[in-house]
């Protein structure tokens, strides 16, 4: 159970050719899924020869760099033009906050990657209409700047706005529109709880918790983190968001987990091993002494070769300005002073003491390099002769030991024995087995169900809020009993944080908790929830083409402002701006008059 990371970098997207049937009888609508983790584009044509998928998907991610020095201006890179994000990551930005775009100017800057990526050819504006998906309840004025955005910026002929989670829903439905049911979106970086009655979203009931994929990813960084310091750096954010996409899971009872995860046997029957990157040649310590020796003496011959050819290139520049110098003091000598007085000025000297001066000074450093050179060359000679270690003559006198004296010698001998130390025997040095592949290993245990545990179970990160458990019975107890039974009949699960092996179990236990002995439920999955809304969104777009409902024309943007919105079955609902009336302000303002004046009689 070893797995490695795959670090995937990501491709640029192509400048795709569109197909003629984009362009007639009439421009279709260009369908954008405009999510704070990942925007996907595509067209929403009926004709067969037009991909009936997202043809672009690409982070919503934009990074501009300062540029070098004396080189080209910053550039900026959108989306898969970023490769990876790892080494930009303190330059990445994003035109969302949470769920919502407020960077206006990021904004643009995705949605000019879109259109030249799709080859859209129309000169100065864009003549598609546009489906775009926005947050629920989302804020007038982050409508009003998108609304300016389109139809300013890019003139586009109408645009219709409406919520992802309700486009996978309208995609979804398994029975005759409208219907009823339970949305539960789990996205980036929010969770959202939406009742839906006869087809259309209760906007006052709906309820959101500031959890996602993102708060998963940057809790799990953190306990892996403090688990192994040894590669802090190495845990980064994209490894954390691969590792929940593919080695998490929600446990159906959390508790009953923990206590499973105690047991050795199912500890090692079901930890994951996350292998990382690493070099063999970390491991300086395997080397011998003799390698090391040799080591070093490789590094010190290429020192004394750098140094040598450093020397004779400064002698051959010092010699050539020698014999410079030199060939000007001969014209001084010879009497050529016009050419001496021309020379002076282009080796911007005054005089000829000068001229002296800089001679006798090339002369020493050219006769002190050379001497270098030589010194070098002998101590080079010197390091390659093999010189053999005499051995020392210790009877030089050639004088032999007499019997008597060596006979002497053995008497003395039990004497000393006992103050004699023992030789130690040799003991064979036992090397350490160390195994540097598994010192790279993460081991994945609780962290497999603790990291996405935090939507059910905010507090294990320290936030004041509810679970997906607790907000979805706070949601259904602002029902009667029957719409309760009608919206828990079709629980429905869709985002990108919803994909997790075992959440829909987990859903169908809390729900089991909190309903009636006896009650019945369902509960879906969306067949995709991380594409299917867009292909709600297309769905809507082809069945909505040529109807005026849902579309907002250039004419309501500048009759009736950019927050407007016209209503749809999966759109948001709209709250105009309710202003004070003239009428109501002039009388405010007749009041304190009239007082003043009953005052004054």
């Amino acid at each position: 159970r070893v797995f490695a990371f795959r670090d995937a970098r990501w491709a640029p997207d192509p400048v795709l050719a569109p197909s003629a049937a984009v362009r007639s009888p009439q421009p279709v609508p260009l369908v954008i899924d405009n999510g704070s983790f990942q925007t996907r584009a595509g067209w929403g044509c009926q004709d067969p020869t037009v991909p009936a998928e997202p043809l672009l998907r690409f982070r919503s991610l934009a990074a501009r760099s300062r540029g070098a020095r004396g080189g080209a201006g910053a550039e900026t890179q959108v989306g898969n033009d970023l490769g990876s994000p790892e080494p930009l990551r303190w330059l990445l930005r994003s035109p969302f906050d949470r769920n919502v775009p407020v960077q206006l100017e990021l904004q643009e800057l995705l949605l000019d990657h879109v259109f030249q990526r799709l080859g859209v050819s129309s000169q100065g504006c864009v003549d598609h209409p546009i489906v775009l998906t926005e947050a629920v309840c989302n804020p007038l004025y982050s409508r009003q700047m998108m609304s300016e955005l389109l139809f300013e910026c890019y003139q586009v002929p109408k645009v219709s706005y409406g919520v992802d989670s309700l486009y996978s829903f309208y995609h979804n439905r398994r029975q005759k529109w409208p219907c009823s049911g339970l949305v539960i979106s789990s996205g980036y970086q929010c969770t959202h709880i939406l009742p839906v009655l006869e087809g259309r979203l209760d906007a006052k009931n709906c309820k959101r918790i500031n959890l996602g994929g993102c708060q998963a990813a940057v809790y799990l960084q953190r306990l892996l983190q403090l688990k192994y310091p040894g590669h802090f750096a190495a845990i980064t954010l994209s490894r954390m968001e691969e590792i929940l996409h593919e080695h998490s899971y929600i446990a159906e009872d959390y508790t009953e987990e923990l206590q499973k995860w105690r047991c050795p046997e199912y500890y090692e029957n079901s930890v994951h091993k996350m292998q990382l990157p690493f070099s063999n040649k970390l491991l300086g310590s395997t080397l011998t002494s003799e390698e090391k020796q040799e080591k070093r003496q490789q590094q010190l011959r290429r020192l004394q070769e750098l140094n040598a050819r450093r020397r004779e290139e400064k002698l051959q520049l010092d010699q050539e300005r020698l014999d410079r110098l030199l060939y000007v003091q001969e014209l001084l000598e010879d009497g050529q002073m016009d050419q001496f007085h021309k020379a002076l000025v282009e080796l911007n000297m005054d005089s000829a003491e000068e001229l002296q001066s800089y001679i006798n000074k090339l002369s020493v450093s050219v006769e002190q390099t050379k001497q270098k050179i030589l010194q070098s060359e002998v101590n080079v000679e010197v390091d390659v002769v093999d010189s053999k270690p005499e051995t020392p003559d210790l009877d030089p006198l050639g004088s032999e030991q007499s019997l008597e004296d060596m006979e002497s010698i053995n008497d003395f001998e039990p004497l000393f024995a006992e103050e004699q130390p023992e030789v130690e025997k040799p003991v064979a040095a036992v090397q350490p087995v160390f195994n540097l592949a598994e010192y790279h290993q993460l081991f994945l245990g609780t962290e497999r169900i603790r990291a996405p545990e935090i939507v059910f179970q905010p507090s294990l990160i320290g936030e004041d809020q509810a679970g997906i458990a607790e907000t979805m019975q706070y949601v259904l107890e602002r029902y009667s009993k029957e719409q309760q039974a009608v919206l828990v009949q079709n629980v429905f699960l869709t985002g990108g944080n919803m994909m997790y092996p075992g959440l829909k179990a987990r859903v169908q236990k809390e729900l089991l908790e909190m309903r009636p002995f006896q009650s019945s439920f369902q509960v879906h999955l969306a067949s995709s929830p991380v594409l299917d809304a867009w292909y709600g969104a297309r769905d809507w777009a082809v069945e909505y083409m040529n109807r005026e409902e849902g579309w907002i024309t250039r004419k309501d943007y500048e009759e009736k402002g950019g927050e407007y919105l016209k209503e749809h079955c999966a759109s948001n609902v709209y709250v105009p701006i309710r202003l004070p009336k003239q009428a109501a302000r002039a009388a405010e303002a007749a009041v304190p008059s009239r007082t003043l004046a009953s005052g004054t009689g």
